[in-house]
C-alpha cells in the first residue's frame, strides 16, 4: 500500500496526547484555491456531516476528560476547528469548551483556542469567545490585501476586507484574547513585506508554515530551496529588531532546539507529537496535513463512540510520528542537524509507494534555515542580545 508506514519498536509510543484538535465545523465558507483539505487529494470531508452534533461533542468531551483522568494530565490544549470553525456559532464553542472544562479532573487547565480564517469575527462573537476564555488564531497569507489573492468566497469575491476587519477588532478591543496569527509561506512575496504587514495588525505570534507538498506532488515554488531563502531573510529581520516584535514559532523553537532546550513544533525537532482530531461525525483521525498525500491517510478507524483516544496510541501512523529517529529514513539518521531538525513535517516526506519514510521534501530548505540561525546565534553569542525560547501555549 503506497501509505504503509515503517514498524516502529512499540516502546516508542509516548504516554498520551495533549492536543485535541475538534472539528466542530467541516464546510468552509471561502474556497481558497490552494486549500490542501478541499482541494487536495484527500475527499472523505464530502461525505461527512457538515457540523459536529451535540452528542459528538459530549462524547469528544467525556473522552478528552478520561484522558486526562487516566495519565494524570495538568493542562491540555482544545483546538477549536474546521473548516471555519465559527460556522457552527461562538456559542455552540462556549458551550462545548464549559463543557470540558467541567469533566476534566480538577487541577487541569484546558488551554482553549479557535482558529479561524477572520471573516466572521464580530464584536458579539468575539465577546463570547473572550468571556469563556477561548484564544483566537487567526490563518492570513499575510497583512495586505494582495497576499490574499487566492482566500476568495464561493462567489468568488476576496475575504481580505472582512477577515482584516476581524483580525483589528480582535488586536484593538480583545487584545487578551489575540492568540495570533497562522501564514503559510508563499516564497512568491517579499519575505520583509510579508512579515512586516504581518506586524500591522499587531499579533502576539507568527506561524510560519511551508506549503504542504510531498515528494509526489511537490510544494509550490519548490525548485532552489526558495522556502528557505526566504525564512532567512524573515529571520534576520526579526533576530534584529532590537526588541520582541512578535514571538515567531518556528524561529523560538528552532534556537531552543540549537541550544538543547526542550521545543516541540510538528516542523522541528524530534519530540514525540501529541495531537489528534476528532471529525464532525466523531471518527479519530491523525492531524489534517496527512490528507495532502493521499485520500485517507489520517484514517484511524477509531471514532469517539467506540474508542478511548488511548487506543489511537497503538495505531502505526501514530507510534512512527512519536517514535522520534527511530521512525525516519536512514539519511536523516545520519544528518548532523538530526537533533534539529528532526525530519521535518511528517507529511513532507510522502512517496508514492514508498510511505512517509524519507527525508522531508523540505530537506535543502531545511538545512539552509537551520544552519543560518545557528550561524546568527553563534555570531551573536557573548552579545547581550536575549535568546527567546518558547512558552507553553503561547502560540496559535
Amino acid at each position: 500500500m503506497s501509505g504503509q508506514t515503517a514498524p516502529v519498536p512499540a516502546s516508542a509510543s509516548p504516554p498520551h496526547f495533549r492536543q485535541f484538535i475538534v472539528k466542530v465545523h467541516g464546510r468552509c465558507n471561502l474556497a481558497c484555491r490552494y486549500c490542501y483539505l478541499y482541494e487536495g487529494p484527500d475527499h472523505t470531508w464530502r461525505t461527512r456531516p457538515a457540523a459536529a452534533s451535540p452528542e459528538v461533542l459530549a462524547r469528544t468531551a467525556q473522552r478528552i476528560a478520561e484522558h486526562a483522568r487516566t495519565h494524570g494530565l495538568t493542562t491540555v490544549s482544545l483546538v477549536l476547528h474546521g473548516g471555519e470553525p465559527l460556522l457552527a456559532g461562538a456559542d455552540t464553542l462556549a458551550r462545548f469548551t464549559d463543557d470540558v472544562r467541567a469533566r476534566v479532573p480538577a487541577g487541569c487547565t484546558v488551554q482553549a483556542s479557535v482558529q479561524t480564517n477572520g471573516t466572521l469575527l464580530t464584536e458579539r462573537r468575539v465577546a463570547v469567545l473572550d468571556r469563556h476564555g477561548i484564544r483566537i488564531g487567526i490563518s492570513l497569507d499575510g497583512g495586505l490585501p494582495a497576499h490574499n489573492a487566492r482566500r476568495l468566497d464561493h462567489a468568488g469575491r476576496p475575504s481580505w476586507p472582512a477577515a482584516v476587519r476581524g483580525a483589528r477588532l480582535v488586536a484593538e478591543r480583545f487584545p487578551r484574547s489575540y492568540a495570533g496569527i497562522l501564514t503559510v509561506v508563499d516564497a512568491t512575496l517579499d519575505p520583509v513585506q510579508t512579515y512586516e504587514s504581518l506586524l500591522e495588525l499587531r499579533p502576539p505570534a507568527l506561524d510560519l508554515l511551508l506549503p504542504d507538498g510531498n515528494w509526489s506532488a511537490p510544494p509550490p515554488q519548490w525548485a532552489g530551496a526558495r522556502h528557505g531563502s526566504w525564512l532567512c531573510v524573515v529571520f534576520d529581520r526579526w533576530w534584529t529588531a532590537g526588541r520582541r516584535e512578535t514571538r515567531v514559532r518556528l524561529f523560538e523553537e528552532c534556537l531552543a532546539l540549537l541550544l538543547g532546550l526542550p521545543a516541540a513544533t510538528e516542523s522541528l525537532g524530534l519530540a514525540p507529537f501529541d495531537a489528534l482530531v476528532v471529525e464532525t461525525d466523531g471518527t479519530i483521525e491523525q492531524v489534517d496535513s496527512l490528507k495532502s498525500a493521499y485520500e485517507g491517510a489520517s484514517r484511524t478507524g477509531l471514532d469517539v463512540f467506540r474508542h478511548a483516544f488511548d487506543e489511537a496510541l497503538g495505531h502505526p501512523g501514530v507510534a512512527a510520528r512519536q517514535a522520534g529517529a527511530a521512525s525516519l529514513a536512514q539519511q536523516c539518521r545520519a544528518c548532523p542537524l538530526l537533533d534539529v531538525c528532526g525530519g521535518g513535517h511528517y507529511a513532507h516526506r510522502y512517496r508514492a509507494g514508498h510511505g512517509f519514510r524519507n527525508p522531508s521534501v523540505y530537506c535543502a530548505d531545511l538545512q539552509i534555515f537551520i544552519r543560518h540561525v545557528a550561524g546568527r546565534l553563534a555570531r551573536d553569542a557573548g552579545s547581550a542580545r536575549p535568546v527567546l525560547v518558547p512558552s507553553e501555549g503561547g502560540t496559535p
